[in-house]
């Protein structure tokens, strides 16, 4: 009969090891290598101008009453 201390050791459990294929994730609209964050950023809505986007945008939803 095996000890206590040997039946602990053999009574490890592992995971099995599985490895998934990492696939690049493809952006639409957007060329990463010529994309200018500071041209586009330039370009954009003020944070006033996006508030009242925002508030546009959630009055249109569905909403029940």
């Amino acid at each position: 009969m095996a000890s206590d201390e040997e039946n602990k050791k053999n009574d490890k459990v592992e995971e099995p090891r599985v490895e998934y294929e990492i696939q690049k994730p493809k952006f639409k609209g957007i060329d990463r290598e010529t994309f200018d964050f500071d041209t586009e950023f330039a370009n954009g809505l003020t944070p006033e101008e996006f508030k009242a986007e925002m508030v546009k945008r959630i009055k249109a939803y569905p909403w029940k009453k």
